[in-house]
């Protein structure tokens, strides 16, 4: 019985990381790539690789192996560091949304030499 249920919650904590990973790569691939520069956070394609990598052995091993673990602290770091500078920046950092209208240009809006 005891068995049973430690492992109905080992199932349910390797769900949660597969979950909690797929996010992370969700949310690396939707940002803009100008945003990874601008923030001093790598680049998209180094954090899309390593949260790839991180979802990937979160879905082929155990919990119990270390490599989970190294995916769930590389995963962590993006959520709580890369993620929150990526978002403070001005329209979230994510690409077509809240960038503004067609006249702006890197520094702001156009406003035609005035």
């Amino acid at each position: 019985m005891l068995m049973q249920g430690f492992a109905g919650f080992m199932w349910l904590l390797s769900m949660a990381l597969i979950v909690f990973s797929g996010f992370a790569l969700f949310d690396a691939a939707i940002r803009r790539e100008d945003a990874y520069r601008a923030a001093d956070k790598k680049t998209k394609p180094f954090w899309l690789i390593i949260l790839g990598l991180a979802f990937v052995v979160n879905l082929i091993f155990n919990i119990l192996s270390f490599l989970p673990i190294i995916g769930l602290v590389a995963t962590i770091v993006y959520m709580v560091d890369v993620r929150p500078a990526i978002r403070a920046l001005p329209g979230g950092g994510r690409s077509g949304r809240g960038r503004g209208s067609s006249s702006d240009g890197p520094y702001g809006p156009y406003n035609g030499g005035r």
